[in-house]
Parts: C-alpha cells; structure tokens; sequence
C-alpha cells in the first residue's frame, strides 16, 4: 500500500480508539458492498470447509484497505492516525506498520541508510533477512564480532569498543545495525553504541524484533528508542498480540527523514496488505497503553515462578543473569526468554523440543545443541505454566529413551566469517552445487541458517573453512534444520565458481 510520510501531526493521545478496527467496524454497520478484490467477498464465497475451521470473522475482516477499510483518496486517515497513537504509546516521533514482518521493516531501514557499495557496520549475529537486505542493496558490511562464550558456546551482541574499532577502521560507515535482544533474550549495550554512532553524525538500527514488550515496564531492558537509536524495528507478532507478520518500526531524531523510510518500505512492501494485521498492531496497542504494566507485572512474577520451578527439577538448569550478564557478555538480559541448559542430561536440545511435542503437545521455541526456550508473554497463565512444567518433569523422568547428543562441532565464531565479496556478488554469479568436504576453501554462494532462531552460519561471499562445514554437517546429522540451504542436509553446498581474492 502506498504510504505517503505525514506532514502535519494531528492530535493523536485518545488510546481508548483504534482506528482500524473503527473502520472495520463501520463498513459492516454501513453494509458496504464490495465489487473488488478480496475476491471471497467477505466469506461469500469460501467454501463452508475452510469456514468451519477459520471461522468467519476471519473472512469479514479481510478487506481492501483502500475502497474497503478507507476510500479511494484514503481520506479518513485510518492507517496514518493508527500509526500516530502506536508512536504516541511508545514516545516515537513516527511509526510505520509493516504486514510483511521485519523481514521488510529492517530492509527498508538498511536501505534509508546505505545504498549500493557503501559500507554499514552490522553486527554478525544478524537475522537471516539482513541478509537479504545486503544482498537486494549491494551494501558493503562491515562485520562486528559478537561476544564468544566458551563456557556456553553462545553468542552474545557485540560490546562498544567492536563498534568503537569497527568506526575507527571504516570511517566511511554509513551506519551501525545491532541485534537487542538476541533471540536467545540477551541485550547489547544500545546506548553506549547509538552515542558511537552520534559522535560521528550517522544513525543506529537497532533490529529488536524480541522487543514489542519492552516499552511497556521499567524492570524490562531498556527499549532501542530510549536508548538513543535512530530506527528500532519490532516484530509484534513474536512478543505482542500481533498476528503473524505484523511488524512495526519506529523512527527518531532527523539523520533519517520520514519520508525517506516511507519510500525505501514502498519498494519492498505490498500492494495488498492485510486489514487483519492492521487492526491487530492497532488492538494491541490500545491493550499495552491501558493495560500494559499490569500485564507486564504479571508475566514477569510468571517467569520468577516458572524460573524458580524448572531450576528445581533434577538436571534442568535455568539460564540467569549470572550466565548470560557480566564483563564480556551481555549486558542485560530479558527475562521471558527461559533457557533451558539440558547438558546434565546429555541429550540434545532438538531431541528435546521433539519428545515434548510428542508427548506432551508442547512446543518449545528455540532449541540448539544443549538448550531448549520456552517463550512467555501476557498471553500465559496458570494453565499454560502448569503444562509446561509438568512436561519438563516428565522429560526428565524419560531421559533414559533419548539419544545421547550426537557430538556438534561448535566453532568459535571467529572461525565463520571472512568476508571476500560483496553479498550481492556472490548470491547472483555463478555458482556450482559440490560435496560439503569440497566446498571448504571456496566462496559461499548461499545462506546457510541453523532455524531457529535465523542466524546464518555462513553467507553469500564468506570463505567456507573447515570449522563452519564441520559444525554445519554435524548439527544436520543431529537434528539442526537448516531450511535455506539448497541441501538442507549440507552434503553439498553452494559455492562460486570463481576465485575471489580478499575484498
């Protein structure tokens, strides 16, 4: 949908109103008659089958959002005064809605900061889709290590002084990204990192797609736009009660214009976006601004409990502040994200996940080698608490009928990167499938992604060493998936025909 940068700032505190579900409102008050695309006319014409199972509300709520939601000439405002009260709640000066995810949200703000051969410093522990970003943009990165715990083979965000030497070699940057909160829950340093990039007149992105809830309690991490960064993109749909793919991102300050982020957004998202992930991004946002708190105090009191309950059971260790905070780690750490170590039990965390969705019903988030997550947001309860914990017990207590953890060659992550080629080169020239032993020594031509949490081993233009495709082959054998690649196994691997020589 075309959005076009607002100009003037209207009035926008009353949180009691969501414009977009007012509109959806009004058009079935007013029996609006639609001769357009959705072409199942609110349900008319779906069939009774999908109907029974995805109800029709579902159907009624999908609609144009321009000659259906709002007219022709989008007159009414309904999205822009959406947007305005979602900026207003959280004490951004813009906010735009995505119905394409972050995935699109953090393009389009990769691309209002560097275009093609200019370099951005972004940090390695990236989502797959800055990637992508690179790749569409040409953009030159310039990687930040993040910090490398031995003790627990986990990537924390990079501290300052990488950034800092990161500035000091690249002078040109045209900008930093940082990943805060990682997907494992740990949160870099953002302020120190957005006064890095102050000092030196550029902007910081800060990729916080597992923050939609920090804005809204003191005793959360610290929230990217009060740290100080220039654009935050937030995924509401992974913390939040936005529907899946409801992304927002939040704009500050004046090194980035507003209209600039609309544009570079309009190349990338859709012309159809979806009525139902609006009026979600707007229901959640009236929720969080009148009941916010109170339901941030009540997840965080769930997760002491749970916390203190998983500890308790024999062999389960819960990952604390003490493991994943401190000098050379992170630098805080958001408690919902409970991580579990399983290494006492000597099984892995993919066997894990598997065995409580089989016998329990319960999927977990995030798995690796030696941890499995459980998520918790305001959506859990005494029901959902009692499941989950009862699982775990009953885990433990059938230890003895999992399989030992395969042994996955974890590497330090100095070991996965050389950067040889632009991104972009590398995924567009030519390029052959051969055995992974083979593809050692050669330049990768695709994105090779343990999923979850999205974090790519290897990339288009890095120098594939031994270290990555050991630790690439042995976690497929033990259950990694790694959906990107054109073999998911990684018995072979995609790699560039051409030598390249160092960048």
């Amino acid at each position: 949908m075309l959005r076009v940068a607002p100009t003037g700032k209207p009035d926008c505190t009353d949180h009691s109103t969501a414009p977009v579900l007012d509109a959806l409102q009004a058009y079935h008050d007013q029996d609006q008659l639609p001769f357009t695309p959705p072409g199942h006319k609110q349900g008319r014409g779906a069939d009774r089958r999908v109907r029974a199972v995805l109800g029709d509300a579902v159907f009624r709520a999908d609609m144009l959002a321009v000659s259906g939601l709002d007219d022709r000439t989008t007159s009414h405002g309904v999205l822009e005064r959406a947007e305005r009260l979602m900026a207003d709640a959280v004490g951004a000066e813009h906010t735009f809605f995505s119905t394409c995810g972050s995935s699109l949200s953090v393009k389009a703000a990769m691309l209002s900061v560097a275009g093609p051969h200019e370099k951005l410093l972004v940090s390695r522990d990236a989502h797959k889709s800055v990637v992508s970003g690179l790749i569409l943009a040409g953009i030159r990165p310039v990687w930040v290590d993040p910090q490398w715990d031995p003790r627990l083979h986990l990537a924390h965000p990079p501290a300052p002084d990488a950034f800092r030497a990161a500035f000091e070699e690249h002078p040109d940057a045209r900008g930093a990204l940082l990943t805060s909160p990682t997907p494992y829950g740990a949160c870099a340093d953002i302020g120190a990192v957005a006064a890095l990039c102050y000092a030196r007149g550029v902007p910081l992105i800060v990729d916080e797609a597992w923050g939609a809830h920090l804005p809204f309690h003191p005793d959360l991490p610290t929230w990217a736009m009060d740290a100080g960064a220039d654009v935050c993109v937030t995924s509401v749909h992974k913390m939040g009660s936005g529907l899946e793919q409801g992304s927002v991102f939040h704009l500050q300050g004046d090194l980035i214009t507003p209209q600039t982020l609309a544009s570079r957004a309009d190349l990338l998202d859709t012309t159809s976006p979806s009525v139902l992930v609006y009026a979600a991004l707007d229901g959640w946002r009236r929720q969080m601004v009148e009941h916010g708190h109170e339901l941030m105090e009540e997840s965080l009191a769930r997760a002491r409990r749970v916390r203190a309950a998983v500890q308790d059971i024999d062999g389960l260790h819960v990952n604390g502040r003490d493991d994943f905070c401190g000098p050379g780690r992170a630098h805080d750490l958001d408690p919902l994200q409970i991580f579990i170590d399983l290494s006492a039990l000597k099984f892995s965390g993919y066997d894990a996940a598997d065995w409580m969705r089989r016998h329990h019903r319960v999927n977990l988030h995030t798995s690796d080698h030696r941890r499995i997550n459980a998520q918790l947001t305001h959506a859990d309860d005494e029901t959902t608490e009692a499941r989950l914990l009862d699982g775990l017990r009953d885990l433990v207590a059938h230890a003895d009928e999992l399989p030992p953890c395969p042994g996955i060659h974890v590497p330090d992550p100095g070991d996965l990167r050389r950067q040889v080629t632009l991104p972009r080169d590398a995924f567009f020239g030519e390029v052959e499938q051969v055995p992974a032993d083979e593809a050692v020594g050669r330049v990768c031509a695709e994105m090779l992604t343990p999923y979850p949490p999205g974090i790519p081993a290897a990339l288009p233009g890095e120098l594939l060493d031994r270290a990555v495709v050991d630790y690439l082959r042995t976690g497929a054998d033990a259950g990694m998936l790694i959906p990107d690649a054109a073999d998911s196994t990684v018995a072979t691997i995609r790699v560039s025909v051409h030598d390249v020589g160092a960048d």
